[in-house]
Protein backbone atom coordinates (compact mmCIF):
# COMPACT_ATOMS: atom_id res chain seq x y z
CA UNK A 1 0.00 0.00 0.00
CA UNK A 2 2.79 2.42 0.95
CA UNK A 3 4.67 1.64 -2.28
CA UNK A 4 1.53 2.40 -4.30
CA UNK A 5 1.17 5.82 -2.65
CA UNK A 6 4.87 6.50 -3.18
CA UNK A 7 4.38 5.60 -6.83
CA UNK A 8 1.50 8.06 -7.21
CA UNK A 9 3.54 10.83 -5.60
CA UNK A 10 6.46 10.07 -7.89
CA UNK A 11 4.14 10.19 -10.92
CA UNK A 12 2.69 13.52 -9.79
CA UNK A 13 6.19 14.94 -9.35
CA UNK A 14 7.21 13.69 -12.79
CA UNK A 15 4.13 15.27 -14.40
CA UNK A 16 4.82 18.55 -12.60
CA UNK A 17 8.45 18.42 -13.71
CA UNK A 18 7.44 17.73 -17.33
CA UNK A 19 5.01 20.67 -17.28
CA UNK A 20 7.70 22.95 -15.87
CA UNK A 21 10.12 21.74 -18.55
CA UNK A 22 7.52 22.46 -21.26
CA UNK A 23 6.82 25.91 -19.80
CA UNK A 24 10.55 26.70 -19.86
CA UNK A 25 10.78 25.48 -23.46
CA UNK A 26 7.87 27.70 -24.50
CA UNK A 27 9.40 30.73 -22.80
CA UNK A 28 12.71 30.07 -24.56
CA UNK A 29 10.92 29.64 -27.90
CA UNK A 30 9.19 32.99 -27.39
CA UNK A 31 12.65 34.50 -26.88
CA UNK A 32 13.80 32.87 -30.17
CA UNK A 33 16.43 30.75 -28.42
CA UNK A 34 18.08 28.51 -31.09
CA UNK A 35 18.69 25.67 -28.61
CA UNK A 36 14.99 25.68 -27.75
CA UNK A 37 14.12 25.39 -31.44
CA UNK A 38 16.38 22.33 -31.70
CA UNK A 39 14.76 20.82 -28.60
CA UNK A 40 11.30 21.42 -30.05
CA UNK A 41 12.29 19.57 -33.22
CA UNK A 42 13.94 16.76 -31.28
CA UNK A 43 11.04 16.26 -28.86
CA UNK A 44 8.08 16.72 -31.22
CA UNK A 45 9.44 16.32 -34.75
CA UNK A 46 8.67 12.64 -35.21
CA UNK A 47 5.04 12.93 -34.07
CA UNK A 48 4.48 16.01 -36.24
CA UNK A 49 5.96 14.30 -39.28
CA UNK A 50 3.71 11.26 -38.71
CA UNK A 51 0.66 13.54 -38.60
CA UNK A 52 1.70 15.25 -41.85
CA UNK A 53 2.54 11.95 -43.57
CA UNK A 54 -0.92 10.54 -42.88
CA UNK A 55 -2.40 13.33 -44.97
CA UNK A 56 0.36 14.12 -47.48
CA UNK A 57 1.42 10.76 -48.85
CA UNK A 58 4.31 11.86 -51.09
CA UNK A 59 7.52 11.88 -49.01
CA UNK A 60 9.04 15.04 -50.52
CA UNK A 61 5.79 16.98 -50.16
CA UNK A 62 5.39 15.77 -46.56
CA UNK A 63 8.91 17.00 -45.77
CA UNK A 64 8.05 20.42 -47.20
CA UNK A 65 4.86 20.63 -45.14
CA UNK A 66 6.75 19.41 -42.04
CA UNK A 67 9.14 22.35 -42.35
CA UNK A 68 6.23 24.75 -42.84
CA UNK A 69 4.59 23.43 -39.67
CA UNK A 70 7.56 24.35 -37.51
CA UNK A 71 8.01 27.74 -39.19
CA UNK A 72 4.34 28.49 -38.50
CA UNK A 73 4.59 27.14 -34.94
CA UNK A 74 7.59 29.32 -34.15
CA UNK A 75 5.81 32.36 -35.60
CA UNK A 76 2.67 31.63 -33.54
CA UNK A 77 4.31 30.46 -30.28
CA UNK A 78 3.24 33.72 -28.64
CA UNK A 79 -0.38 32.62 -29.09
CA UNK A 80 0.11 29.20 -27.49
CA UNK A 81 -2.20 28.73 -24.49
CA UNK A 82 -1.47 25.71 -22.31
CA UNK A 83 -4.97 25.94 -20.80
CA UNK A 84 -6.49 25.00 -24.18
CA UNK A 85 -4.14 22.19 -25.24
CA UNK A 86 -0.80 20.56 -24.63
CA UNK A 87 2.13 21.63 -26.78
CA UNK A 88 1.95 18.29 -28.64
CA UNK A 89 -1.76 18.73 -29.41
CA UNK A 90 -1.21 22.34 -30.50
CA UNK A 91 1.57 21.24 -32.88
CA UNK A 92 -0.65 18.45 -34.24
CA UNK A 93 -3.36 21.03 -34.92
CA UNK A 94 -0.94 23.14 -36.94
CA UNK A 95 0.34 20.04 -38.77
CA UNK A 96 -3.18 18.88 -39.59
CA UNK A 97 -4.23 22.23 -41.05
CA UNK A 98 -0.97 22.82 -42.93
CA UNK A 99 -1.21 19.37 -44.53
CA UNK A 100 -4.83 19.88 -45.60
CA UNK A 101 -4.00 23.37 -46.91
CA UNK A 102 -1.14 21.88 -48.91
CA UNK A 103 -3.48 19.36 -50.53
CA UNK A 104 -6.00 22.09 -51.32
CA UNK A 105 -3.29 24.27 -52.85
CA UNK A 106 -2.11 21.41 -55.05
CA UNK A 107 -5.72 20.68 -55.97
CA UNK A 108 -5.10 16.98 -55.55
CA UNK A 109 -8.12 15.00 -56.43
CA UNK A 110 -9.40 12.89 -53.61
CA UNK A 111 -11.90 10.20 -54.43
CA UNK A 112 -14.49 9.87 -51.70
CA UNK A 113 -16.19 6.54 -51.31
CA UNK A 114 -19.94 6.74 -51.60
CA UNK A 115 -21.73 6.70 -48.30
CA UNK A 116 -23.99 3.71 -47.99
CA UNK A 117 -26.35 2.70 -45.26
CA UNK A 118 -25.30 -0.93 -45.18
CA UNK A 119 -26.23 -2.87 -42.11
CA UNK A 120 -23.32 -4.31 -40.26
CA UNK A 121 -25.14 -7.44 -39.10
CA UNK A 122 -22.35 -9.60 -40.45
CA UNK A 123 -19.57 -7.60 -38.77
CA UNK A 124 -16.74 -9.77 -37.48
CA UNK A 125 -16.63 -10.79 -33.84
CA UNK A 126 -14.18 -9.12 -31.49
CA UNK A 127 -11.38 -11.58 -32.07
CA UNK A 128 -7.66 -10.98 -32.31
CA UNK A 129 -6.76 -9.80 -35.82
CA UNK A 130 -4.51 -12.04 -37.85
CA UNK A 131 -1.75 -10.87 -40.22
CA UNK A 132 -4.09 -10.81 -43.24
CA UNK A 133 -6.69 -8.73 -41.37
CA UNK A 134 -4.04 -6.22 -40.37
CA UNK A 135 -2.76 -5.98 -43.96
CA UNK A 136 -6.30 -5.46 -45.26
CA UNK A 137 -6.94 -2.79 -42.65
CA UNK A 138 -3.74 -0.97 -43.64
CA UNK A 139 -4.78 -1.14 -47.32
CA UNK A 140 -8.29 0.07 -46.49
CA UNK A 141 -6.87 3.05 -44.59
CA UNK A 142 -5.10 4.21 -47.75
CA UNK A 143 -8.46 4.37 -49.52
CA UNK A 144 -9.91 6.83 -47.02
CA UNK A 145 -9.80 10.57 -47.71
CA UNK A 146 -6.96 12.29 -45.79
CA UNK A 147 -9.26 13.86 -43.18
CA UNK A 148 -10.89 10.54 -42.29
CA UNK A 149 -7.60 8.62 -42.32
CA UNK A 150 -6.12 11.17 -39.94
CA UNK A 151 -9.05 11.06 -37.51
CA UNK A 152 -9.02 7.27 -37.31
CA UNK A 153 -5.25 7.10 -36.84
CA UNK A 154 -5.22 9.86 -34.21
CA UNK A 155 -7.81 7.89 -32.23
CA UNK A 156 -6.48 4.34 -32.63
CA UNK A 157 -2.76 4.76 -33.30
CA UNK A 158 -2.00 7.85 -31.21
CA UNK A 159 -4.63 7.16 -28.52
CA UNK A 160 -5.77 10.78 -28.63
CA UNK A 161 -8.98 11.68 -26.83
CA UNK A 162 -12.05 12.89 -28.71
CA UNK A 163 -11.49 16.32 -27.13
CA UNK A 164 -7.90 16.50 -28.42
CA UNK A 165 -8.92 15.34 -31.90
CA UNK A 166 -11.70 17.94 -31.89
CA UNK A 167 -9.18 20.62 -30.96
CA UNK A 168 -6.78 19.57 -33.71
CA UNK A 169 -9.51 19.49 -36.36
CA UNK A 170 -11.54 22.54 -35.22
CA UNK A 171 -14.53 20.40 -34.36
CA UNK A 172 -16.40 19.21 -31.28
CA UNK A 173 -16.01 15.84 -29.52
CA UNK A 174 -19.52 14.58 -30.35
CA UNK A 175 -18.93 15.26 -34.05
CA UNK A 176 -15.63 13.38 -33.90
CA UNK A 177 -17.40 10.45 -32.22
CA UNK A 178 -19.98 10.35 -35.01
CA UNK A 179 -17.28 10.60 -37.66
CA UNK A 180 -15.34 7.73 -36.06
CA UNK A 181 -18.45 5.56 -36.16
CA UNK A 182 -19.05 6.38 -39.82
CA UNK A 183 -15.39 5.84 -40.73
CA UNK A 184 -15.31 2.44 -39.00
CA UNK A 185 -18.35 1.37 -41.03
CA UNK A 186 -16.69 2.61 -44.20
CA UNK A 187 -13.50 0.70 -43.40
CA UNK A 188 -15.53 -2.44 -42.79
CA UNK A 189 -17.22 -2.07 -46.20
CA UNK A 190 -13.88 -1.48 -47.94
CA UNK A 191 -12.35 -4.57 -46.30
CA UNK A 192 -15.45 -6.66 -47.03
CA UNK A 193 -15.25 -5.77 -50.73
CA UNK A 194 -11.54 -6.57 -51.06
CA UNK A 195 -10.67 -9.54 -53.21
CA UNK A 196 -9.42 -12.53 -51.18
Amino acid sequence: MFEHCLGEKTCMNMNKSMKQETDILIDQLRQRNPAACQKLLADYGTAVFQMVRRIVTVQEDAEEVYQDVFVKALQAIGNFDSRRATLATWLNRIAYHEALNFLRSRKLSVVYMEEQNDDLDDAPDDEMPDELTIQRLEMALTELPPHERTIITMFYYDNMSLADIAYVTDSIPSTIGSQLCRIRKKLYRIIKNMKP
